[in-house]
């Protein structure tokens, strides 16, 4: 139905100058259902509807949203955006009739998650809960979530783009807290995917999620502390692919790139990283966590070569940076909803299949560490300098995993960890992540197969 004012709405926010305009609409209805200590503690529905407007001038932005989005609403709103622009050689006068691009096949999608019962739902989430509890009686605390959201857009712009397109995904999330009365420890898994309820018939084993998490928490509980040192780290893969994506990932994006707060500005075309490594940023893989079908400029997604056989390639680029950059967007425009502007970010980011064998990584390593799964860290994108929790980690000794360790953390910059890689498994795989940065929070994979840095500084407890 706004098609049919679409165009007044745009013409009224470029009425006082401007390059661009654009409509952004939403309409999101979402679940949430919290499992804590065997019951159900919290079940909420939302709805999310509203929309906001963006006037580029020059190489700035203007932009403003409402929750009113009938003709008179979004007129009010264009109105208060034109109020803050005073472009007058750029007043545009008429624009282009609206053409829909060509768009990949929308994921298929068996199971509506707004078809499916609450009961279903939180069964899913008792599943989990019991099959955490039965691992080990330290295990003291289980906290379990469900989450799913169904989100309708409208794109629209001064250039002729009218786009709709629909955003299905679901999720679980489980957290088990280990306590021996000493110490504590937790573990967290969050599978998920752009999916309906089916997720839990095709990809997600409920039980096997609550299990895995418990029995990580309750093997860190009694592990010694991880001696500190400069060693062969091998990191396996799917979250491990957390500190490509914030070390390199963000750094990578043209929110950084753009305003030369990147170590990669201006390496286009120049060697980065080790011959064995190339890295992706995938939109359009089926069913992906972090897939989208255009991002939330209306730009279809891409497959984004970053980095191959060690050479820049790209960056991930958004409308307004691609402007102050001199080049096009590659679909890397994301928004968390209506209420941000968009801007580049990361969707299915990973380290593609390499040629090496895993176990030989491990046999040939000689004494280090073995990173099973990466927990949170910081990173700061300017420099690349990274700080990240191993959440779960064994000592290697001449060749053969030994010891569990806790308390271990992996110390660097993105821009060396990189050129330190020299060895690259055969099978990536991946996991589901929220990740946070100017237009707020979005959904992304990370990933990586297992892959080994040659010497990387690790944290942990120094030596007496």
């Amino acid at each position: 139905m706004m098609k049919a004012y679409a165009q007044e709405v745009l013409q009224a926010a470029l009425a006082c100058g401007g390059d661009f305009a654009e409509i952004f609409l939403e309409d999101t209805r979402a679940t949430r259902m919290q499992l804590f200590s065997s019951e159900a503690e919290s079940i909420n529905f939302s709805r999310l509807h509203g929309a906001g407007i963006r006037v580029f001038v020059g190489l700035n932005a203007v932009y403003a949203y409402t929750n009113e989005t009938d003709r008179e609403g979004l007129l009010r709103c264009a109105a208060q955006v034109a109020s803050a622009v005073r472009d007058q050689k750029k007043i545009v006068t008429t624009l282009p009739p609206f053409v829909t691009p060509k768009l990949p096949p929308p994921d298929r999608i068996v199971m509506m998650p707004s078809s499916v019962e609450s009961k279903k739902k939180l069964d899913i989430l008792r599943a989990a809960d019991s099959a955490a509890r039965k691992v080990s009686d330290d295990i003291k605390q289980v906290s379990c979530v469900f989450m799913d959201t169904e989100q309708d857009v409208i794109i629209c712009n001064s250039e002729g783009l009218y786009v709709e397109d629909s955003r299905i995904r679901t999720r679980m999330a489980c957290t088990a807290i280990a306590d021996n009365g000493k110490e504590k420890q937790t573990a967290f898994e969050g599978p998920g995917a752009s999916m309906g309820f089916e997720l839990f018939e095709q990809r997600v084993n409920p039980e096997e999620t609550g299990r895995c998490v418990a029995q990580s928490a309750a093997l860190m509980l009694s592990a010694p502390m991880c001696p500190a040192g400069v060693m062969p780290v091998v990191i396996d893969g799917g979250f491990g692919g957390v500190i490509f994506h914030e070390a390199c990932g963000h750094s990578l994006e043209a929110t950084a790139v753009a305003f030369n707060l990147s170590v990669f500005t201006g390496k286009l075309g120049q060697k980065i990283a080790a011959d064995c490594v190339t890295a992706l940023d995938d939109g359009t893989m089926s069913n992906e966590w972090g897939s989208t079908h255009i991002d939330d400029e209306g730009t279809p997604t891409t497959r984004l070569t970053l980095i191959e056989n060690g050479i820049l390639k790209n960056y991930m680029i958004d409308k307004l940076n691609g402007k102050r950059m001199g080049m096009p967007s590659t679909g890397s425009g994301r928004r968390q909803d209506y209420t941000f502007t968009p801007t580049s970010r990361m969707r299915n980011t990973f380290i593609a299949p390499g040629k090496d064998d895993e176990e030989e990584m491990i046999k040939t390593m000689g004494d280090g560490l073995y990173a099973k799964k990466m927990g949170g860290g910081s990173v700061l994108p300017a420099t690349g300098e990274f700080n990240f929790a191993v959440a779960e980690g064994y000592l290697v000794k001449d060749g053969k995993i030994t010891t569990p360790v806790r308390g271990a953390s992996l110390i660097g910059k993105g821009s060396d960890i990189l050129l330190k890689i020299d060895r690259v498994g055969k099978t990536m795989t991946m996991a589901q992540g929220m990740c946070g940065s100017s237009s707020g929070s979005v959904p992304t994979n990370v990933g990586q197969p297992m892959i080994r840095v040659k010497q990387l500084t690790v944290g942990g407890r120094a030596k007496e």
